[in-house]
């Protein structure tokens, strides 16, 4: 195995992690983007139903600790290192961290399994916005989505059929975060997500999927992916629901209250029996999925990294 790598780094969206620290995360997250302070108002109160803090870092700490085990007991040896894009620890601080530390090359992984511009390209633009503002920067390579990695998919079938055991005979539908239609059509995101549903159902016996989407934040005016999760749930004849949030790798906040909050309400009014099914998170199959992904960059380097021209956007978003 080849040496180019002499750390890992897990790249994330941050959250905040006490009530004070809400305003200033969503002033972050929407900086140079045209949403109104209102909505930003109306989103900081979903953070409040939860005294402020969000599940995504905590989840982010547990991740790191599998991998650090993980890797160990494969006998890679590798320090991991953690930065956000939105909230501490930031990418910016955590690139400083690595140069004073020795590190020349590490490889990145992004807390987002499927290809779009938020998702997949934006994630290099800030390792390389991070790596432009810290000098003498180690090298950092960031995997490419890893949607149809094998372990990903077992672990999505093993997510699924957990939740099947909690409620059987459940309708399953699948979820995913929103993106406006010109993202989406420039970028091969839901075809991916249609891709992966189709094969858990497939490998589970179950029938064509259900994909809906949820937590849109744009304008009202501007299309964007649909159909709702809770407009689904307040239109189907199904009984019982089971409810896979496919396109998030952890509990985000969108998890927390747009699923277990906002959709399972929905359910109880139409009196549907509803499970919300498990993240990838730290599932075993998953952990050993990354150290699969970072073994395979080791011994193909560029071969097996975002490529120059991935997930590009229709019109690039508006910058600060």
């Amino acid at each position: 195995m080849s040496n180019r790598y002499d750390a890992f780094l897990l790249v994330s969206f941050g959250g905040p992690e006490k009530h004070e620290d809400v305003i200033p995360f969503l002033e972050n997250v929407l900086r140079g983007k045209n949403v109104p302070r209102e909505r930003m108002l109306e989103v900081a109160e979903h953070y409040y139903h939860f005294d402020g803090m969000s599940p995504i870092n905590t989840q982010c700490r547990e991740l790191i600790s599998a991998l650090q085990t993980e890797f160990k007991e494969n006998g890679l040896q590798l320090p991991v290192y953690w930065g956000n894009r939105n909230w501490d620890p930031l990418l910016e601080d955590t690139v400083r961290k690595m140069r004073d530390d020795g590190v020349k090359r590490a490889v990145a992984l992004a807390t987002s399994g499927f290809g779009s511009y938020s998702g997949c390209r934006q994630y290099r633009e800030d390792i390389e916005r991070a790596t432009a503002a810290v000098e003498g920067a180690p090298r950092i390579d960031k995997l490419p989505p890893f949607w149809d990695h094998a372990g990903f998919l077992e672990t999505q079938i093993a997510r699924v059929r957990e939740a099947l055991r909690k409620l059987p005979g459940a309708d399953v539908v699948y979820t995913a975060h929103s993106i406006p239609l010109s993202m989406a059509q420039s970028s091969p995101y839901e075809t991916q997500l249609r891709t992966v549903c189709a094969a858990v159902n497939s490998a589970l016996g179950l029938p064509e999927p259900v994909l809906v989407f949820q937590s849109r934040s744009g304008s009202p005016t501007q299309p964007w992916l649909a159909p709702d999760v809770s407009e689904y749930i307040r239109g189907t004849d199904a009984k019982k629901l089971v409810i896979v949030p496919v396109g998030f790798l952890s509990d985000h906040m969108e998890v927390l209250y747009d699923l277990d909050t906002e959709a399972a309400e929905a359910a109880k009014e139409r009196g549907i029996e509803f499970v919300r099914a498990a993240t990838a998170g730290t599932h075993p199959r998953f952990v050993k999925a990354i150290r699969e992904m970072v073994r395979e960059a080791m011994v193909n380097g560029p071969a097996y990294v975002c490529a120059p021209d991935c997930c590009k956007p229709a019109v690039r978003p508006a910058r600060p």
